[in-house]
C-alpha cells in the first residue's frame, strides 16, 4: 500500500525508482521532455493534457473505479459498482501508479485534472452542494412512484442517459414542473438538472447497471489449420483480383477526376472485371493503391496506372506479395469502406481524399488485438468485437459511437488475415510484427504445375498455378469461374492478345502441351493456328502510318468502317492504305473493332508495340507516425536525472528564505498555480522582473487566465499579476 501523503506533489516525490519506473512506463509523456526534478514531473502529471490522454486510454473497468472515487471514495466504490473489495483495490493501485489518483490521509483521491475532465461521472449531475440545493434524495424513490406516466418516462430517459435535459412545448412545460416540483429535478436556464444525488438514489446506489465486468468471449472448438486454410484460399483470391486489375488498366487505364479518385463508372467496371461487388472491388483497388502498385501517372490528363513497384512485386514469391498488401492494409489511413457513401460535397470516389480516415489504422490494430486476445477455438462475432472496443476505449468510443468494426474485420477475411472468423497463423504473425510471409507460404497450397486442356476450349487449374504458368494464362485465356479449382476459356480475343504479346502458334502450341498431361484438343489446336493465320495480315507502318495487305478485302472492310472513320483511311495502292493518325493509335482503333492487326519497323520486320508498357512512378510515402514505447534504459535516466534535479534543488533552497523552487516549463507552473487556486493555498514562486533579475516570494493565487495569474504576495496584504513566462518556478508553501 503507498504511503499517504500531503498533496499530490508529495506523493509523486514519496514514491520509489521502481514506482516511478511504472508511472513512466504508463505514461511516456511525462519522459518529453525529461522533467528537472520529481516536483516538475508531478506538475506535469497534473496537467490536464497528460491527463486526458492517460484517461483515453483507460479500460472501463478502471475508469468506472475512477468515476467511483470522485462521486464517493474508495471504500464505497465496491457498493457503488457491485463488485468485490479486491477488485477495486487493484484497479485503485493500478491507477494510483498512473498517477491519476494519489494517496492522502483520507484515502485515494483523484488528480484534480481528472476530475475536471469526468465532471459528469457515470453521466451523473452535479453534486446538490454546487447547485445550491437541498438534498432530498432519500424520499427520491417513493417520490418516483408517485408520478405521473410522462413524469416516469421522462426520468427514465434521462436516469442512464445525461442528467441534464431541454422541455420544448405545453405539454412537456407541465412534466418538466411536475418534477420540480417533486424535488427530482432542478429548474436551470436551458431546461433542468438532475443531481448527482437523486441520480444515484433513483438508480438503486448503483453507477452502472453491469458493473466491471468486461463481455465474455465466445468459446467453441475450431481447428487452426481450418483457418489457416480459409485465409490461404482469401489471400489466393485477392492476389488474383489486385493481378488482374493491373493488368487491365495498364493496357486501358481510367482517367483522374479533376477532384480526385476514380469515377463511379470506372469503379463499376471494375468491379465487374473483378467479378465482385462494389465493396470488394473499391478495397482491392484501395489495398493495391496502399502498397504502391497503384498511382497516378501525373500527366496533362493524368490516368491510374500501375508503378514501377507493380513490376518488382510480380516478381516476387505469392507469399511475400500477400505479406506487401497485409502489411500497406495494416498500416494505411484510408477506408475502403467509405467509397460509395455520400458526404456535404457528395459521393465519396475510391481513391479520392475523402476514402482518406486516421483513425482507421488504430482501429485495424485494436480489432485485430481483440482477436489476438481470444483462445482462436470460435469464431468471433461482430458484436463482441464492438463490444470490446467499446470497453477498451469508453471515453473515445461511448455508447453508440460507430466502431466500423464490421469493416475492419470485412476486410481482414477478404485480405486471409482472418479465417473462418479468427485470426489466422499468418495474421497474427503481422499484428506481432513476425515473419507474416513464412507463415502464409506455411498455410497457401503448393502451386502445381499443370492444366487440365478440355475439347470445349476450356482448361481446369485444380489449384493455384506455378508463377510461370499463371503468367501464361492471364495473358492467354480468360477466366471463367474461381473457386477451389479455376476454369479457364480460350477465345479468339484471348489467343490474339497472347499473339500480340510476341507469343507465336508455335510457342504457344509448346507451353500448353508442357503444362498438359494429356496432348492439346485438336479444337484448340485449330483455334490458334486459325487466329494466328490472320494475325498479322495487316500490317502498320511509320512512314505517315501506313496500313499494307495482301487481302484487298481486309483493307477494303477498313476503309467502309464506319467506327474506323476517323482514321481517315485512304488507298494509295491495290494493297496499302495511309492514315495520318499515329501508328499506335491506328493499332489501337483496329484491335479494338475486331481486326489483328501488327506493327512493323521500316525493314519490314514485326514490331511489338506496347513492349514498353505504361507505367507511374511509384509514389514516396514516409512511414506512418508511430509512438514509440519508451525503453527500460530510457525510463532509469529520467529517474537518476529527476533525482539529481531534487538534490540540486534541495541544496539551493537550504541557502535561502523558503523552500527549493524548482525549475518549471509555463505549462506546468500554470497547472499548479491553477490547482493553488482551486485549494486556495499558498505557494513559493520564482520570478523575474523587468530587468532580469531573480526573485522569490510566497503567493497565494486567486485565478489564472489568459497567460496571468493574480493573487496575494507576503503575508496576503498586497494583490499582484504576474505574467506566466516571468515565473522561473513553482513550489509548495
Amino acid at each position: 500500500m503507498p504511503r499517504s501523503a500531503r498533496s499530490f506533489a508529495d506523493d509523486v516525490r514519496a514514491r520509489t525508482d521502481a514506482q516511478l519506473a511504472t508511472l513512466l512506463a504508463a505514461r511516456p509523456d511525462l519522459t518529453r521532455p525529461a522533467p528537472g526534478d520529481l516536483t516538475s514531473l508531478a506538475a506535469r502529471a497534473a496537467t490536464r493534457g497528460s491527463v486526458q490522454r492517460s484517461l483515453d486510454l483507460l479500460p472501463a473497468d478502471r475508469l468506472r473505479v475512477l468515476e467511483a472515487v470522485i462521486v464517493a471514495d474508495a471504500d464505497t466504490a465496491p457498493t457503488l459498482l457491485g463488485a468485490t473489495k479486491r477488485a477495486v483495490q487493484d484497479a485503485c493501485r493500478a491507477l494510483w501508479d498512473q498517477a491519476l489518483l494519489w494517496r492522502s490521509p483520507e484515502g485515494y483521491r483523484p488528480v484534480r485534472a481528472v476530475s475536471e475532465i469526468l465532471s459528469s461521472p457515470a453521466r451523473l449531475g452535479p453534486p446538490t452542494r454546487e447547485l445550491g440545493v437541498p438534498d432530498r434524495s432519500e424520499e427520491a424513490p417513493a417520490t418516483y412512484e408517485t408520478l405521473s406516466a410522462a413524469g416516469k418516462a421522462a426520468i427514465d430517459r434521462m436516469l442512464w442517459r445525461h442528467p441534464r435535459a431541454s422541455f420544448d412545448g405545453t405539454s412537456a412545460a407541465d412534466v418538466l414542473e411536475e418534477l420540480v416540483t417533486a424535488d427530482l429535478l432542478v429548474r436551470t436556464d436551458d431546461g433542468a438538472i438532475m443531481t448527482r444525488e437523486t441520480g444515484l438514489a433513483l438508480r438503486g446506489g448503483r453507477l452502472y447497471r453491469d458493473g466491471i465486468t468486461p463481455p465474455t468471449p465466445p468459446t467453441g472448438s475450431l481447428p487452426a489449420h481450418d483457418a489457416d486454410a480459409d485465409a490461404a484460399t482469401a489471400a489466393i483470391d485477392l492476389l488474383w483480383r489486385v493481378d488482374s486489375l493491373l493488368r487491365q488498366w495498364e493496357q486501358a487505364p481510367p482517367r483522374v477526376l479533376r477532384s480526385g479518385g476514380l469515377s463511379v463508372r470506372d469503379h463499376r467496371a471494375a468491379a465487374t472485371a473483378l467479378e465482385a461487388d462494389l465493396p470488394l472491388a473499391a478495397f482491392v483497388i484501395e489495398v493495391a493503391y496502399a502498397a504502391r502498385l497503384l498511382d497516378s501517372d501525373g500527366d496533362f490528363e493524368p490516368r491510374w496506372l500501375p508503378t514501377h513497384a507493380y513490376d518488382d512485386w510480380v516478381d516476387i514469391s505469392p507469399a511475400e506479395r500477400w505479406a506487401v498488401l497485409a502489411a500497406a492494409w495494416l498500416d494505411s489511413t484510408r477506408a475502403a469502406s467509405l467509397a460509395g457513401s455520400s458526404n456535404t460535397q457528395g459521393t465519396v470516389n475510391v481513391l479520392s481524399a475523402e476514402v482518406g480516415w486516421p483513425m482507421m489504422r488504430r482501429r485495424r490494430h485494436d480489432v485485430l488485438s481483440i482477436l489476438a486476445a481470444t483462445d482462436g477455438s470460435s469464431a468471433v462475432p461482430t458484436e463482441y468485437v464492438d463490444a470490446m472496443l467499446h470497453w477498451q476505449r469508453p471515453l473515445r468510443l461511448p455508447d453508440g459511437a460507430p466502431t466500423h468494426a464490421d469493416d475492419v474485420l470485412r476486410e481482414a477475411a477478404w485480405l486471409g488475415v482472418t479465417g473462418r472468423g479468427v485470426l489466422s497463423t499468418p495474421g497474427r504473425a503481422l499484428l506481432s510484427g513476425g515473419e507474416a510471409a513464412a507463415a502464409m507460404r506455411d498455410a497457401m497450397p503448393a502451386p502445381v504445375d499443370h492444366l487440365l486442356l478440355q475439347a470445349d476450349l476450356t482448361a481446369v487449374a485444380p489449384g493455384p498455378l506455378t508463377d510461370e504458368l499463371q503468367s501464361l494464362m492471364q495473358v492467354a485465356a480468360d477466366v471463367e469461374s474461381r473457386g477451389g479449382a479455376t476454369v479457364f476459356r480460350f477465345t479468339d480475343k484471348s489467343i490474339r492478345r497472347a499473339l500480340d504479346a510476341g507469343r507465336s502458334a508455335g510457342e504457344l502450341i509448346e507451353q500448353l502441351t508442357t503444362a498438359s498431361p494429356t496432348p492439346v484438343p485438336q479444337p484448340l489446336e485449330y483455334l490458334i493456328y486459325d487466329v494466328a493465320r490472320r494475325h498479322g495480315q495487316t500490317r502498320v507502318g511509320t512512314a505517315a502510318c501506313y496500313l499494307r495487305n495482301d487481302d484487298t478485302a481486309t483493307l477494303d472492310a477498313m476503309t467502309s468502317d464506319r467506327n474506323l472513320s476517323a482514321l481517315q483511311l485512304r488507298w494509295i495502292a491495290p494493297t496499302v492504305v495511309v492514315s495520318p493518325a499515329h501508328p499506335t493509335t491506328v493499332l489501337e482503333m483496329l484491335r479494338q473493332h475486331g481486326y489483328s492487326p501488327v506493327a512493323e519497323g521500316q525493314d519490314g520486320h514485326v514490331v511489338h508495340v506496347g513492349s514498353d508498357r505504361p507505367r507511374a512512378a511509384t509514389p514516396r510515402v514516409s512511414a506512418p507516425p508511430r509512438l514509440e514505447s519508451v525503453t527500460d534504459e530510457v525510463i532509469q535516466q529520467v529517474i537518476a536525472h529527476a533525482r539529481r534535479g531534487e538534490s540540486a534543488a534541495a541544496d539551493r533552497s537550504s541557502n535561502g528564505s523558503g523552500p527549493r523552487i524548482p525549475s518549471t516549463d509555463p505549462t506546468v507552473t500554470l497547472a499548479m498555480l491553477q490547482d493553488a487556486a482551486a485549494d486556495q493555498a499558498a505557494v513559493w514562486i520564482g520570478y523575474t522582473d523587468p530587468g532580469g533579475i531573480l526573485h522569490r516570494t510566497q503567493f497565494r493565487p486567486q485565478y489564472a487566465d489568459g497567460g496571468r495569474v493574480t493573487g496575494l504576495v507576503g503575508n496576503g496584504s498586497q494583490t499582484r499579476t504576474f505574467s506566466i513566462h516571468r515565473i522561473t518556478g513553482v513550489a509548495p508553501a
